[in-house]
């Protein structure tokens, strides 16, 4: 493989990484900017669980003006509830129709998920690399063995497939 497509190549699988990285952080810190924003407006609610799975709630809690509120992007941190199930929740008091969260949890649960992703974008891109440059690494060696056996073939023994030259006599020569 050219040094400079392999390079161009290995930089694209850097780019991977470190797009990892920003995913990452921006789900860590957004988790932290969240928090820091319901912890400025803390309010709490009792709430009932609409649906709920792995990765999103959905719940209506009635603030103290007597609204029924829904969060449109459902609570943050959903793991371990059950729809059906009634819980505290913690929310913006100057927006809670967008930040909710189950009393009790916090940007904390966003660390391990934001590092896993960070640790599996880094080990994909470098993995790939490493590959990148192996058979880069075996097709030089192929190149290098491929031209040393040709240089080394002795001057009699001609290429099965090279035309042979045509004998100049001169009854046989055109013009």
């Amino acid at each position: 493989m050219d040094p400079v497509i392999q390079r161009r190549v290995q930089l694209g699988f850097l780019s991977i990484g470190v797009l990892a990285t920003l995913i990452g952080a921006v789900i860590i810190l957004g988790a932290y900017r969240n928090d820091a924003k319901i912890d400025a407006n803390q309010a709490t609610a009792v709430a009932d669980v609409i649906s709920a799975d792995r990765l999103h709630a959905a719940v209506n809690f009635v603030t103290p003006d007597g609204v029924l509120r829904n969060p449109k992007f459902g609570l943050l941190y959903p793991t371990e509830l059950e729809a059906g199930q009634r819980i505290l929740v913690d929310y913006d008091a100057t927006d809670p129709d967008n930040l909710a969260r189950p009393a009790g949890r916090n940007a904390q649960l966003s660390v391990l998920p934001g590092v896993s992703i960070v640790v599996a974008g880094w080990l994909v891109a470098l993995v790939a690399m490493l590959t990148v440059a192996e058979v880069s690494r075996r097709m030089r060696l192929r190149a290098a063995a491929a031209a040393s056996s040709v240089s080394e073939a002795p001057a009699s023994e001609a290429p099965a497939s090279a035309p042979a030259a045509p004998a100049e006599s001169g009854a046989d020569a055109q013009p």
